[in-house]
């Protein structure tokens, strides 16, 4: 299984370069950084670790079409792709807060994002493209200057309607925050449109989006997953049941806006949940153990693989280096074949 790790949006592009640097000198498969309407530019961020790098993948999660039109999103990822040498990556997604923050409302979003992906493959064959779909338009684009191999194109998708589309059309799909269970269930979905579409399930890359917060501390991992639990999909209403029961499940939907307060505050308090729950959730949804206890975050990955990822994106948080370090010494080696 793939081991990749996915950046703070915010860094400089001369630490994103140390950090992508040092995984890839560790084995790492790729390095990601968050698509955030607030952040660097992951385009051009990414731009010197590209020149400076041999072997390891690189891109942004996740750039919707509602928020660059598909083919200005082709211009800068090929762009990318040349100057990596054809190991640019990108996932796209539907939405997500850059869209939103523009004041985006996205609609028809399978049909959007599949004619994003198929405007990004026919850009990649460097050949004029003249497209017209039902959302997008492309005429008059004639990128002649693309002579590298294509980008690897994955589809952010969680729910089964753009799991069952994205497995007909993508070079992958990512999911975000799902447990071993969810996952299972993400990959009969997937498999079965792949046979219908006469692709091979056992060659087609799933990753996903997944939180890291392993450290010597056992309680420094918990509080730093705490602080973050608003951003794992988990504990929304449509996973949350897939770790608590009913009532339990309640508390945490009645408590939301906790949870995203905790999160703008960086605290680990989050107002009105049992610490139980809260507890349970950290355990199910993120990787907090400590370094002691890594033997569980290894069974953890090997089951993810058993349950049909062929790919794992690590977020990691504070000690970025120290995380990658860690990573590549222990995991990669756990995972290999």
């Amino acid at each position: 299984m793939r081991i990749d790790i996915i950046l703070e949006s915010n860094l400089p592009p001369e630490r994103a370069l140390e950090l992508g640097r040092l995984a890839e000198q560790v084995g790492l498969g790729g390095v990601w950084v968050s698509n955030m309407n607030d952040a660097r530019d992951p385009f051009i961020n990414f731009v010197p670790l590209a020149m400076q790098t041999e072997r390891i993948s690189l891109g942004p999660i996740a750039v919707s079409p509602f928020e660059l039109h598909p083919l200005k999103m082709a211009s800068s990822l090929m762009t990318l792709n040349e100057v990596a040498g054809g190991r640019a990556q990108i996932v796209v997604g539907a939405g997500g807060g850059t869209a939103t923050a523009m004041g985006q409302k996205p609609t028809r979003v399978v049909r959007a994002v599949r004619e994003c992906v198929e405007i990004l493959q026919a850009a990649a064959t460097g050949k004029p493209v003249s497209y017209h779909g039902e959302i997008y338009d492309v005429s008059w684009y004639n990128p002649a200057w693309i002579q590298n191999s294509p980008p690897r194109l994955y589809v952010g998708a969680n729910g089964p309607q753009m799991l069952r589309a994205a497995a007909r059309y993508a070079d992958g799909i990512m999911v975000s925050d799902f447990t071993i269970e969810r996952v299972r269930w993400a990959r009969e979905i997937i498999d079965s449109s792949l046979v219908v579409a006469g692709r091979t399930p056992a060659t087609f890359p799933v990753n996903n989006f997944w939180a890291w917060h392993v450290k010597e501390d056992v309680e420094a991992a918990r509080r730093e997953a705490r602080i973050w639990l608003a951003v794992r999909g988990t504990i929304y209403p449509k996973y949350i049941g897939d770790i608590l029961d009913e009532d339990e499940a309640q508390i945490v939907t009645d408590n939301i806006q906790s949870f995203i307060r905790a999160y703008h505050n960086k605290t680990d308090r989050i107002e009105g949940v049992p610490d139980a729950i809260v507890s349970r959730i950290v355990a199910a949804c993120t990787s907090a153990s400590s370094v002691s206890e890594l033997d569980v975050e290894i069974e953890r990955m090997q089951q993810f693989k058993a349950a049909g990822l062929t790919e794992i994106a690590l977020r990691i948080y504070a000690d970025p280096a120290a995380s990658i370090r860690l990573i590549g010494e222990r995991l990669v080696p756990a995972l290999a074949g």
